[in-house]
Parts: structure tokens; C-alpha cells; sequence
């Protein structure tokens, strides 16, 4: 018969051929980079020693068909210490032999020791096996917001992926940009771009700092949450040593915003270079000081020449977002699971804080950049 167990070292080199084949390049060879990558996220990293496993399932030929890789992360609601599981990868290959097997990786992992579990990638398919097995999705965690900033050459940086020759024509977009958004009033507020004059909310100062500087942001901007992380300082180092990996968008970036009192307002973590469009992994801010912390985030990324952001939704931020001229787009639900309706209650509510760095985004594995270790 197949089964479903915790994933061993030996299962390495099967689980990053199931990954190649499925989720990058069926026909080249795995990388060495990547068994390296998954055996040190799943099974070495800080945080993956608190008996919550990712899980394999192995056909009745005893080959591994199937995957999902687990992350642990210790949570505090409102003093009580919870453990949470992050559901990451989940994939099964052959299910035309086992078209349920998919569907009992989730099930066995959804009934392991941990408080709570989530992912921030479910596809339609899992959504529907989360909701069967009692989960429910959070539609204001689940959205993907888009900003433009400089419209001519966004949009070749989204044509770049299909048509890689496209760029040849940046200059021309560039010179664009220059006419069109140098015509807007520096308080024009546009759909099609940010005004060239513009350098975000007056007298608010934005800092660029470093990670160890940025993780203790972290900690103190999140404490007003009800349900929120409660990283271990081993944890939370290796995270935001991880992002510091070049990805395609370009250079990682720590800033903190203050207001101009001097009070400290908020911050964020995006990877971006000029002419690029950057990926904001992590917006913090002060209650009511959402508003001119994006500002500032847009504001910091224009002046570095990124064309665009785009980045992951959370409640706290939806309703500032609401009057910024950012679209929205559904490419993946974020989805919950726990037996305890406090734990459920609070994040309907908007209480408990996850995505960025409290969630997957912010690993290579979501990323794609696995070129070194």
C-alpha cells in the first residue's frame, strides 16, 4: 500500500526531482543547489526541530510521488504561547494511479501537534481540499497588490518574461516616463504613474538600516496584534539572513520611517533595482500611520528608479491601499486552519499578523532564486 510519512534525509534527492519536474524545469537536471536548499529548509534550518514535519507520500512501488513541506513557527495570542505550521510546497505527481494522494498529505498534515495551520500559496485546487478538511480562506491576507510608477517601462518589465527583447526599447520608455510623469503636479495622484516631483508625505524621514536593525522593528511594530510571531532570535536571524539573497527584482532594502516628530512610524523590507519592478515582502506600521508609511515605501522606490511594486495584501494596510491609486489581483488564497474558533475568530477579525516574513514568500523556494547556499 502507499503511505504518508515525515519527510528523512534520504527522501532529498527524490523530493527536489518531484520539485524540478513540477514546479521548475521538467527537462533539465536538478541542481545540486536545490537538494542542498530543501534539506537545510525542511530539516536543518532554526525552527524545524519542534516535532512538526513535512510529510512524503511514497507509492506502493516505494518511490516518493508526492510532498509537502512544513515550516515551524512559534505564535503568541494574547499571552498564550501556540505553535503554528506553514504549509509551503505541496505537490503529487502520478495522480491519475493515486488521485487521492494529494489530498492525504494535506489531511495528515493539517492533523499534526500544531495550533494552527496556513499557507499563503493555495492554488484552487488546494483551497478546495482545505475547505473540505474544515479550513477557511482569509480573502483580506489573499490578495496581491500592483502599484505603477513609472508606466512606460512597467510595462516592458511585464513583457520581458514573454518577449525578452522588448528591453531593447527601455531608453524610449524611459524618455516617456520623463515627459509623462514629469507633467504631473508633485500632488497629482494617478492611475498611470507617480509624479518625477513627488518625494512622498512631507517632513516623514526614511532610513535605510540593516537586518539585525529591521528585525527589531520587527518585533516592536507587531506587538499590537492579538495573534502574532514569536520568533526565536535564531529564527527570526535566519530569515532575514535568507532575504538578503539577490533575487531577480534586484537588491534587498531595510528602511524605517519616522514621523516628523521624530516618533517611529513604521517601515519595510522590498527587493528592487532601477528599471525593475520591486517585490515589497513586508509593510510594518503604527496604527493609523498606515497611509504615510506606503507613501514613503513608493515615495523611497521611485527615487531608486523602480518602475513598479507589487506585494501581498493584510488588513491593516487594505484600507490606506484603498486610496493610493494600487490594484489588486487574486493569484493565491491564503488559507487557515485550527480547532480552537479563537484562533479562527481572531484572523477573520484581521488580528493576528502573517504574510512576508510570517508565511513563505520571503524563502527561496518562493522566490526562485536557489543559485547558491
Amino acid at each position: 500500500m502507499s503511505e504518508v510519512r515525515p519527510l528523512q534525509i534520504t527522501d532529498i534527492p527524490a523530493v527536489a526531482a518531484l520539485f524540478q519536474r513540477i514546479f521548475r524545469n521538467s527537462k533539465a537536471p536538478v541542481p545540486l543547489a536545490l537538494e542542498k536548499y530543501l534539506r537545510f529548509f525542511y530539516l536543518e534550518a532554526p525552527g524545524q526541530d519542534r516535532g512538526i514535519a513535512s510529510l512524503v507520500h511514497v507509492n506502493t512501488a516505494g518511490a516518493v510521488t508526492g510532498f509537502v513541506g512544513v515550516t515551524g513557527l512559534p505564535m503568541v495570542l494574547q499571552g498564550r504561547p501556540l505553535q503554528a505550521a506553514i504549509c509551503g510546497s505541496l505537490m503529487v505527481e502520478g495522480r491519475e494511479a493515486d488521485p487521492l494522494a494529494g489530498a492525504r498529505l494535506l489531511k495528515a498534515f493539517l492533523a499534526g501537534p500544531q495550533d494552527l495551520s496556513f499557507s499563503e500559496t493555495a492554488s484552487e485546487v488546494s483551497t478546495a481540499m482545505w475547505t473540505k478538511l474544515k479550513g477557511v480562506v482569509l480573502p483580506s491576507y489573499s490578495l496581491d497588490w500592483f502599484r505603477v510608477i513609472r508606466p512606460s517601462q512597467a510595462m516592458i518589465e511585464l513583457a520581458r518574461n514573454r518577449l525578452g527583447a522588448v528591453r531593447v526599447i527601455n531608453p524610449i520608455a524611459r524618455q516617456m516616463d520623463r515627459v509623462i510623469c514629469g507633467r504631473m503636479s508633485s500632488g497629482d495622484l494617478r492611475w498611470s504613474g507617480v509624479p518625477i516631483s513627488w518625494n512622498g508625505p512631507r517632513n516623514f524621514t526614511i532610513t535605510e538600516i540593516d537586518a539585525a536593525e529591521f528585525g527589531a522593528l520587527f518585533g516592536s511594530m507587531t506587538a499590537h496584534y492579538s495573534l502574532r510571531p514569536d520568533f526565536p532570535d535564531d529564527q527570526l536571524a535566519y530569515i532575514l539572513s535568507d532575504v538578503q539573497f539577490r533575487r531577480k527584482e534586484g537588491r534587498v532594502v531595510f528602511c524605517r520611517v519616522e514621523t516628523p516628530t521624530g516618533g517611529l512610524a513604521g517601515g519595510f523590507l522590498y527587493h528592487g533595482d532601477a528599471g525593475r519592478i520591486g517585490r515589497v515582502l513586508q509593510i510594518l506600521a503604527t496604527p493609523r500611520l498606515e497611509g504615510p508609511v506606503i507613501d514613503c515605501l513608493i515615495a523611497h522606490a521611485a527615487q531608486r528608479g523602480i518602475v513598479a511594486l507589487r506585494g501581498r495584501t493584510q488588513p491593516a494596510l487594505l484600507d490606506a491601499m484603498l486610496g493610493r491609486r494600487i490594484a489588486f489581483v487574486h493569484l493565491a488564497s491564503t488559507v487557515l486552519h485550527s480547532k480552537d474558533p479563537e484562533i479562527c475568530a481572531t484572523f477573520q477579525n484581521g488580528n493576528g499578523f502573517f504574510n512576508g516574513i510570517v508565511g513563505e514568500h520571503w524563502s527561496r523556494l518562493v522566490a526562485g532564486n536557489i543559485s547558491e547556499m
